[in-house]
């Protein structure tokens, strides 16, 4: 029965909202509130039914000095017959409606809102940064970002539900201890009222400092696990230049800053806790005094006595408890305020309002008048104007840094443009969503990563609704269903139900490639780009697959990008690009007769040895790749 009455009170609050999620505002109450939509109705009864607790014990409490004045004063043979009907009230308060009111108080908190309220921080903010651009990612660690969804989803959670704890407790504890302490005289309320003048003085000064330096401590950590994650994601290329002691002394200027943090902050819990246990066991001295004083003078009764000297140490106890929830409400604030400067950034690109997908029927690309800096002024793309037919083959060729890469960056929209458009069949890629655009263009690049799952998990990617024959017929014309059947992970899992390990670490380059190429051949979008595509295969696998590339190219429009430029001099046209514009287009015979840059690209290629080009750059022979 309790299972089926968790359950009902599980499913009130919708951990994964389907709402297209926004930009979060850059304001701290704002970016909570933000988040807080849909939870509200339950966050302000859990704590309508906190404040009906607190409000029962303060009224126990008093009752207290009543149980104490009968069992002093009245006969015992007619004590039941006079207050019997009394104590039958309070233990139906204590047994059966205390009870009910805290389960159900616990039923919201533990079962609504303890799970499904930063869940539903997490899946917004999650689906809000998978749409960030690329320059985002660029700038931050990976680790880092995760780190901050996470902790920063919880610190939401931890700052609006102890916020209304805290709350609770100081209206309806304080002040009902108050009322009730003066409702006995008001001589007993002045050091209570001294105290909690006192204590909000402690609180002034002490919490906004511990707020600071836990904001700074949360940077500190999500800095620290970038730093770790960032190590264990480039393990071999610190096993080959053998840094572990650089990494772990990298790591640990991370981790000593972090301490530095921890230390500032165990500093002033420490002074905080030790002045309010001075500041508690004065209020005790004081309010004991008082009462047995106030006896002595006859002006009130032992109960009276009893109950000042029990809400004292009531309230000590719970100005700890306070304490120490506004020591991690500020502390939550401060990892908030830390995680809103990560992810309450507006998105670079993004689509435009009203953007409809884009229909693509011909391949048609055009680069009218394109003009890309990555934000600086000068450099990269000037004035690039560049037509590419429908179902024509472009080989793109030139110098490292001619702007090659950007070209594709831009036309899968990266980035935005600084000025020009860029058309496919006439319709401007700006203007249409960015997931139907990149769904018309397969892409293969130099640097593929695979996603840490299965094999066939990776190549469905490329169209997530294919069957598995047309998945296993990908990865057999793209020559890996031999090496395929081959492969395992420590879990017992095998050929194309095997992982691959994080970013494919399992699979050697080419078979990543190769891989990634079956991905595209399954995707088979009319558009394909090939950015040194074969680069990371051996000369006889390349042979191999080649005749596959050039049937996956049937029919569509490509764009090849290749260093190696043997791979590229059967296309239609080859574009040469040097500081950001077109400089030559033709053949390859066409450009080798014109005796410029292509051509010098060419013989400096064709002498069957290894030669550097004008940037000093390593360049391939044709000669030593075909051997």
């Amino acid at each position: 029965m309790l299972t089926s009455i968790a359950r009902w009170f599980e499913a009130r609050l919708q951990p994964f909202p389907p709402d297209e999620p926004t930009e979060p505002p850059r304001t701290f109450w704002a970016f909570c509130m933000h988040f807080t939509r849909g939870a509200w109705p339950y966050i302000l009864m859990s704590a309508v039914l906190t404040a009906a607790v607190g409000g029962m014990e303060v009224w126990l409490f008093a009752q207290m000095g009543n149980i104490v004045d009968w069992l002093a004063h009245q006969d015992r043979a007619t004590f039941l017959k006079n207050e019997g009907w009394k104590l039958a009230a309070m233990a139906v308060l204590i047994v059966v409606i205390m009870p009910i009111v805290d389960w159900a108080r616990l039923l919201l908190n533990q079962q609504v809102l303890m799970g499904n309220y930063p869940m539903r921080i997490r899946w917004q903010v999650h689906r809000y940064l998978l749409k960030q651009s690329m320059a985002f990612y660029q700038d931050e660690f990976a680790g880092r970002v995760a780190t901050k969804l996470m902790q920063t989803a919880l610190a939401v959670r931890e700052c609006v539900l102890k916020l209304f704890d805290v709350l609770n407790y100081v209206v309806v504890y304080f002040a009902g201890a108050v009322f009730v302490i003066a409702s006995i005289d008001w001589k007993l309320s002045v050091p209570f009222i001294a105290w909690l003048a006192l204590y909000i003085l402690l609180l002034r000064y002490f919490i906004p400092r511990i707020g600071k330096v836990s904001e700074e401590q949360a940077d500190a950590r999500s800095v620290m696990t970038g730093r770790v994650v960032d190590s264990y994601t480039n393990i071999q290329t610190i096993k080959l230049f053998s840094h572990a002691r650089r990494e772990a002394a990298y790591a640990k200027d991370a981790m000593s800053g972090f301490m530095g943090t921890v230390y500032r902050s165990m500093r002033l819990a420490t002074g905080l806790f030790g002045l309010l246990e001075m500041l508690n066991s004065g209020l005790l001295a004081v309010v004991g005094a008082t009462a047995i004083w106030l006896w002595l003078d006859n002006a009130v009764t032992v109960g009276a006595v009893a109950v000042a000297i029990s809400l004292v140490l009531r309230l000590s106890s719970m100005s700890h408890w306070i304490m120490w929830e506004m020591s991690a409400l500020f502390e939550n604030i401060g990892t908030v305020r830390d995680g809103i400067s990560s992810i309450s950034l507006p998105r670079l690109v993004d689509d435009k309002p009203g953007a409809t997908p884009i229909a693509v029927t011909r391949g048609a690309i055009e680069f009218d008048h394109v003009r890309f800096h990555y934000g600086k002024r000068k450099g990269v793309i000037e004035d690039l104007s560049l037509v590419i037919r429908p179902g024509e083959k472009v080989g793109i060729v030139g110098r490292s840094g001619a702007g090659k890469s950007t070209l594709v960056n831009i036309l899968l929209r990266f980035y935005d443009l600084e000025s020009g458009r860029i058309t496919i069949d006439g319709q401007d890629i700006s203007q249409v969503t960015q997931d139907s655009l990149r769904a018309q263009i397969g892409v293969v690049t130099q640097d593929t990563s695979l996603l840490h799952r299965s094999v066939r998990d990776n190549i469905l990617y490329g169209r997530p609704e294919a069957s598995d024959e047309m998945m296993r017929d990908a990865a057999r014309r793209a020559e890996i269903d031999g090496f395929i059947e081959g492969i395992s992970d420590p879990k017992g899992r095998k050929g194309y139900d095997a992982h691959v390990g994080e970013r494919g670490v399992k699979l050697s380059g080419g078979q990543r490639q190769r891989v990634a190429i079956a991905r595209v051949m399954l995707k088979d979008a009319p558009i394909l780009i090939l950015d040194e595509a074969t680069s990371a295969l051996d000369s006889e696998v390349e042979a191999a697959i080649q005749e596959n590339l050039y049937r996956l190219m049937e029919g569509k429009t490509v764009i090849a990008i290749a260093h190696r430029l043997s791979t590229i001099a059967a296309m239609d046209r080859l574009v040469v690009m040097d500081k950001g514009r077109v400089v030559e287009e033709g053949t390859h015979d066409q450009l080798v007769a014109l005796g410029g840059i292509y051509a010098g690209l060419w013989q400096r290629q064709s002498g069957g040895f290894l030669l550097h080009d004008d940037t000093g750059e390593a360049v391939e022979t044709a000669e030593a790749a075909a051997e």
